[in-house]
């Protein structure tokens, strides 16, 4: 067994609010090490189906490996494939679905996959591996303009012009090829907010650019009538302000639209034991909309 730490989060409450059948078809749309869907199963009866996507060769390895159920079916790919996926396998829709859009524990504590603050490792952030584009091409070829334009709209930060022309004087001299030697240029610029560290909308934005990942967020819940049988239920799974405003917002216009509810007005938050047992589960928020 690989020997990763995973604490799926608000797992419980993901699990009561979206699995209505027993023998239902259930899309895990970020597999990650298999937590989620690992709780689902345990409630599942012998013929349901979870199908788990990830762009994340080497975690849906580990998540195979650590569910190991036949009900299981990992695919490779993001969860904006889901609808032609399930047609592949002879599935016209889901009962359930769960959008975790967080980072797994395996990318976080994997230097060598360059996500993290804490270890040193290459400059990478790629979801996917198959992937062109790497945090470190941005920060060494990308223009003035452009990191500014991303620090300031997929990091929220205030610093963005100071941080840009830092990463550029600091290229000069030579690549910018670790996440410390980032850390280090960003630290060495602005000063930290709290508890927060000075890079870590640096690293957000970065991460969300490499990943396109807002492009995914808005896709999939333009997906979410293709995914769901009537009665069926998508919870979405956010872990910044960005993605879960915008979440918040399709949500609202998915609704409006007719044919929608939201199964809990107000967001679903982890309790403060669960914060208490993974400080990863902080910033998590929790939206469900069912089909009528």
């Amino acid at each position: 067994m690989t020997n990763w730490t995973h604490i799926p989060i608000l797992a419980t409450e993901i699990a009561d609010l979206i699995l209505t059948r027993a023998d239902g078809v259930y899309v895990d749309g970020t597999l990650g090490l298999g937590g989620h869907t690992k709780l689902f199963l345990s409630r599942l009866g012998p013929t349901a189906r979870v199908f788990g996507f990830d762009k994340d060769e080497e975690a849906l390895a580990i998540a195979k490996e650590r569910v190991a159920d036949a009900r299981l079916t990992a695919v490779h790919a993001s969860y904006t494939q889901v609808p032609e996926v399930l047609q592949k396998y002879g599935v016209t829709s889901a009962d359930g679905a769960l959008f975790d859009l967080g980072l797994s524990s395996y990318q976080l504590d994997n230097a060598a996959r360059g996500f993290s603050l804490l270890r040193d490792g290459p400059l990478d952030m790629r979801f996917d591996l198959s992937a062109t584009l790497t945090a470190e091409q941005i920060v060494n070829e990308w223009g003035l303009t452009d990191l500014e334009h991303i620090l300031v709209d997929y990091g929220e930060e205030r610093n963005a012009h100071a941080i840009a022309m830092a990463i550029m004087a600091a290229r000069r001299t030579g690549r910018i090829d670790t996440t410390f030697k980032l850390k280090n240029i960003v630290e060495n610029t602005v000063r930290g907010r709290g508890k927060i560290h000075p890079a870590t909308q640096t690293f957000q934005a970065l991460r969300i650019t490499v990943n396109d990942e807002l492009s995914s967020v808005e896709k999939v819940t333009g997906l979410l009538d293709k995914i769901l049988n009537p009665g069926g239920r998508a919870a979405i799974l956010t872990f910044h302000s960005l993605e879960d405003r915008l979440v918040k917002t399709r949500l609202k216009e998915l609704v409006s639209s007719g044919g929608w509810k939201l199964v809990n007005k107000h967001v679903i938050v982890p309790s403060y034991e669960e914060v208490k047992q993974n400080s990863r589960a902080r910033s998590a928020k929790l939206r469900v909309v069912e089909k009528l």
